[in-house]
């Protein structure tokens, strides 16, 4: 059981129905999703560290990303049922219209329970709730989506120029690393990291369709 409920509720306000405190502070889950991100990164980069430990950081990286992105929490989110908790301007816009307000709820969710219960406890909620009841880690291993050829897609639909420009390229034999950026029209869009170039081409090309909203 929550032993501040407030928290919660509070992971789970979006900033459209920010709230004003005593000290005249609006309030919404925009600091608990700063804090939750930090979290839930450190645990899960913890969590692939021991359960992989002869990959190279190239691959624990780029599986961090995949169970860490918008894409994921949203879809998480929904499957925990709190989307339906979620509060929103609904007079506004629909909460589609809202960018990533179930992901940034999942994250200010788990702020909320390091806040409440402390870090080991958060820990294994993550793990335990997230990681091995929620999510299929080898799945999402497996998963080789081709965000490259989405994005491709959409800027030939849009009529929009993309390009692909590693930035940089680690030494190191097996342990090789790759930095790429997506460009739309010279205009940087998203970077994406990976062990290969290809693999680093598409968390670029994943981000960016999550900036872009492509589905």
């Amino acid at each position: 059981m929550p032993r501040n409920l407030h928290l919660f509720k509070l992971a789970l306000l979006h900033s459209s129905l920010a709230k004003e405190n005593s000290q005249g502070f609006k309030e919404s889950n925009e600091r608990l999703e700063y804090l939750g991100d930090a979290i839930l990164g450190a645990v899960v980069a913890d969590y692939l560290f021991r359960r992989f430990p002869y990959k190279n950081e190239g691959f624990m990286t780029e599986i961090r990303s995949r169970l860490v992105s918008r894409e994921a929490l949203d879809k998480l989110c929904r499957k925990m049922g709190l989307d339906k908790l979620v509060e929103y301007d609904a007079k506004r816009k629909t909460a589609s219209s809202f960018k990533s307000i179930y992901g940034d709820a999942m994250e200010a969710f788990v702020g909320a329970v390091y806040l409440d219960r402390g870090f080991e406890f958060c820990q294994q909620f993550i793990i335990k709730e997230i990681l091995q009841n929620h999510i299929d880690v080898e799945a999402v291993i497996e998963t080789d989506t081709n965000y490259k050829s989405k994005i491709i897609e959409w800027s030939q639909k849009n009529n929009k120029l993309v390009r692909f420009e590693t930035l940089e390229e680690k030494a190191g034999g097996s342990n090789k690393q790759f930095k790429v950026q997506v460009m739309i029209n010279d205009k940087v869009i998203s970077q994406g990291a990976g062990y290969s170039k290809k693999h680093a081409e598409q968390d670029a090309a994943r981000r960016a369709c999550e900036e872009l909203e492509i589905d």
